[in-house]
């Protein structure tokens, strides 16, 4: 299996970076109870810190890569680290609403006022970058219009959104809540796989 460029891991880190709060866009196919989906959701929105490890891939017509993953969130402040190919050795971001910090083994230190700009200055690219923090609670981001397939549990199966596909084919039980432990997002030739195999929640008041 061979490394990811940079570019590649920029991509991946930012897309793993954000936070955006605004009115909910959704469109609900068949699949699941509705009524039974807004409450498994009221009890998910309040998460605003975590940490979760788990493993992380990436694939491309070019190439692909896999690495193990680490991310500290407290409320609109993150720090992702990613080690193995795919992080090149070490490989941590770090950020907040002032602005974001990229570190690489082998590379300058970059920083940018966000993910999204700091991935534009480094490929070009413009992409929403600010969902992941939604889409790993197994919540659609609520600043833009998205399609929603239910499982048998009316959790999310299924998720269209910002020209991304996600699949979720995994929960698991976390302090009576129900968190993705295995999603897929693909959009034109990527796909990036996220298997969550430790979450940790802080106590609640």
């Amino acid at each position: 299996m061979c490394q990811l460029r940079p570019v590649f891991i920029i991509l991946l880190l930012s897309l793993l970076a954000g936070c955006t709060s605004l009115h909910q866009r959704e469109t609900l196919d068949l699949g699941g109870d509705g009524a039974a989906w807004q409450a498994h959701r009221a009890t998910l929105e309040p998460i605003q810190s975590w940490t979760l490890q788990g493993k992380i891939g990436v694939r491309s017509p070019q190439e692909s890569g896999s690495g193990t993953l680490t991310w500290v969130q407290q409320q609109d402040k993150y720090d992702i680290r990613i080690s193995g190919p795919l992080g090149r050795g070490a490989t941590r971001l770090q950020g907040s609403q002032q602005g974001v910090v990229l570190d690489m083994a082998g590379q300058p230190t970059m920083q940018a006022l966000s993910a999204e700009a700091l991935l534009e200055q480094q490929t070009g690219w413009r992409l929403p970058v600010e969902h992941l923090l939604w889409w790993v609670r197994g919540l659609p981001a609520p600043d833009s219009a998205s399609r929603l397939q239910l499982d048998s549990q009316s959790r999310l199966a299924r998720l269209a959104q910002a020209g991304w596909t996600l699949e979720y084919s995994r929960y698991q039980e976390v302090n009576g809540l129900q968190l993705p432990q295995r999603l897929q997002l693909s959009a034109d030739n990527i796909l990036l796989t996220l298997v969550i195999t430790q979450w940790n929640l802080p106590e609640q008041p």
